[in-house]
């Protein structure tokens, strides 16, 4: 953690729902005219997409077929806990791009599934902000939570996260729902040994759960809406979070427990920025008067 270089992590698996917190996070930003570092889960993958194929056909062939992103041998998490190391002692840090499709290729010019090359940024930013699987994992080598000052999970209930993995790497990856199927038993291992564990490292959890049903994720035609579900949000220490105007701001929201909110999925957005904004101008705030 860093007082100067405050650090910003949101974690939630391939299909939870990251890119649309990003999203939120962004507009908190513009509005408050703070100026932000991003990092990508995706770009502390240590294979490029050809090199991943046959790194896993290497590993099936000798037993193991539960080789996946989300273990930490997949992954550069040294290489990722020392940008976040770097940038709270000094306000930048390297990081790459993972290009994910054409879109990305017009725009970085090199094929989907490859990487940037890897660059310096951070220089003159308020904050820096980290998405993607592994922003809390902490194994015998790294501990990335002690380096964030706000760690933040996405978790939809796990039916639902199956069926908008199935439904985005169909349309817009062109994967039929088998081979989505068979990522997904390919990954359950490290899910429950890798994924699962951060949501206990994190300051608040957002959890979508759907109000229509789920029971069979593999034949769902469609995603249930925002409309369509509740959202949970849990904080691991409730102290100092006015429930009672939060409750008052959001339409048809309630408690659940002394450190639980339920709110309407549409009201999601509004939620998160009604409680995230101040938590942030609080890191600023320390900031501002730590310099």
């Amino acid at each position: 953690m860093s007082v100067m270089h405050p650090i910003i992590s949101v974690t939630g698996s391939s299909g939870a729902g990251t890119t649309s917190v990003r999203r939120t996070f962004e507009h908190i930003f513009r509005r408050e005219r703070i100026t932000a570092a991003f990092i990508e889960g995706d770009a502390f993958h240590r294979y490029d997409r050809v090199e991943m194929k046959r790194v896993m056909t290497e590993e099936a062939r000798e037993g193991n077929r539960h080789f996946s992103h989300f273990g930490p041998q997949a992954n550069l998490l040294a290489q990722l806990e020392e940008s976040f190391r770097h940038y709270g002692e000094s306000g930048t840090c390297l990081t790459r791009h993972y290009i994910h499709d054409a879109r990305e290729e017009k725009l970085f010019g090199a094929p989907p599934g490859t990487f940037t090359d890897w660059e310096m940024i951070g220089e003159g930013t308020d904050l820096l902000f980290y998405e993607g699987l592994h922003g809390c994992a902490i194994t015998n080598e790294v501990n990335l939570p002690k380096h964030a000052d706000l760690r933040l999970g996405v978790v939809p209930v796990v039916n639902l996260e199956w069926i908008q993995k199935i439904h985005r790497d169909h349309d817009t990856r062109g994967y039929s729902t088998e081979a989505v199927v068979e990522t997904i038993l390919r990954r359950m291992p490290d899910y429950v040994n890798y994924i699962c564990p951060q949501f206990t490292e994190t300051h608040i959890n957002f959890q979508r759960v759907p109000t229509v049903d789920t029971s069979n994720p593999f034949i769902a035609r469609w995603i249930p809406s925002a409309e369509e579900s509740m959202v949970v949000v849990r904080f691991a220490n409730p102290r100092g979070i006015d429930f009672p105007y939060l409750l008052s701001m959001i339409c048809g929201s309630m408690m659940s427990r002394p450190n639980s909110i339920v709110v309407p999925g549409g009201k999601l957005d509004l939620a998160m920025q009604l409680i995230l904004t101040p938590l942030i101008l609080q890191l600023l705030e320390k900031k501002r008067r730590a310099s």
